[in-house]
């Protein structure tokens, strides 16, 4: 009998180990993701016969339907008023960021390579938060849902505004575009504010069921994200981003979108600590006001540098961010998730 319990729990010691060091199942999703990627990026890209595009609207909308199904109407109204919360995310967004951006430009030099380079880096300091990935970052490392939904879908509007004024005061394109953000906002209402409007109506009838049943939800987040990355990565290679780049370089640009992320996570983490946050509120401040989207930032600069290549150079540090940002972010949320679960529960008065 001692013999035969020795293999079973042999796996669950090496599970355990790894633990230990920082590597859970989804760590090593997260790297199989890239590594797939790279190494066959044409299933995971647009020109795939998989309709990944679609997959993933279902899925993110999946999501947000989920989120609304736990989510009282009561409770969203309260996150809607935390309005310090959502200051701080959107300043992050619309202001630290920029500004950040436009104090490194001492750190690049006047030749078109460099400006160009610079210019690219500003615009993603431009663009406006994710959507799906900050709400799922949310939920995975237990901060407060319903103004996360609330802050992630207003940046998004609210982007439509500021992206083109910072880009048109200081990269000077003068382009407006207005007519063309048609489609940004159509995708907003339909893969966010539908859904959670379709649960929170579901709520009462449905809600306990989807609340007791929020470990298994929280694995589907965390596969979404698994499939974000690996078909992100899977565009990058596709369309060989990368090209024009040594890998020198690329490490080098990679090394200052993750000191960019850092740099933003710990302020906001230290503005929300002196302002009193809770800690849930300070997990969304940290995980809506740090993210960057790829999608708008895609669509925005096929309007605002009309007539240039709006990709490849321009979207580098944009997707390198938008990539690097959901695998750095995914770590973080699980170890903040352990510890908002670790908490002691508040005893009843």
């Amino acid at each position: 009998m001692p013999q035969s319990s020795a293999p079973a729990a042999s796996p669950n010691r090496l599970v355990a180990l790894l633990g230990r060091v920082g590597i859970d199942w989804f760590l090593l999703g997260l790297i199989l993701a890239v590594t797939l990627a790279y190494l066959r990026p044409g299933i995971g890209s647009e020109a795939s016969p998989v309709p990944w595009d679609r997959l993933l609207t279902f899925g993110v909308a999946l999501v947000f339907f989920f989120y609304g199904l736990r989510l009282s109407p009561e409770s969203l109204r309260t996150g809607m008023r935390n309005w310090r919360l959502h200051l701080l995310v959107q300043a992050s967004t619309f202001l630290l960021f920029p500004l950040i951006g436009l104090a490194i430009r001492p750190l690049f030099g006047t030749d078109a390579q460099s400006v160009t380079l610079w210019s690219s880096i500003f615009y993603l300091c431009t663009v406006p938060s994710t959507v799906s990935t900050s709400v799922v970052m949310v939920s995975v490392a237990g901060g407060n849902l319903p103004a996360a939904i609330f802050n992630a879908s207003i940046s998004s509007l609210i982007g439509l505004i500021m992206t083109p004024l910072w880009v048109s005061l200081i990269l000077n394109t003068g382009a407006a575009g207005g007519g063309h953000l048609g489609p940004l906002v159509l995708d907003l209402v339909l893969q966010v504010v539908a859904p959670v409007g379709l649960g929170l109506l579901l709520h009462r009838r449905f809600g306990a069921w989807a609340e007791a049943r929020k470990g298994q939800l929280r694995k589907f987040d965390q596969c979404i994200i698994l499939v974000l990355v690996y078909t992100s990565f899977c565009e990058s290679f596709a369309r060989n981003v990368f090209r024009d780049y040594s890998w020198a370089d690329l490490l080098g640009l990679a090394a200052g979108m993750v000191a960019l992320f850092l740099a933003v996570l710990g302020l906001i983490t230290l503005v929300s600590r002196l302002l009193g946050f809770a800690a849930e509120d300070q997990v969304t401040a940290v995980f809506c006001g740090s993210k960057k989207s790829l999608v708008h930032g895609s669509v925005l600069a096929k309007i605002l540098f009309a007539g240039t290549v709006a990709s490849g150079a321009l979207l580098l540090p944009l997707m390198l961010y938008h990539a690097l940002q959901i695998i750095l972010a995914s770590i973080i949320a699980q170890r903040v998730g352990q510890r908002m679960a670790a908490r002691p529960v508040p005893a009843a008065a």
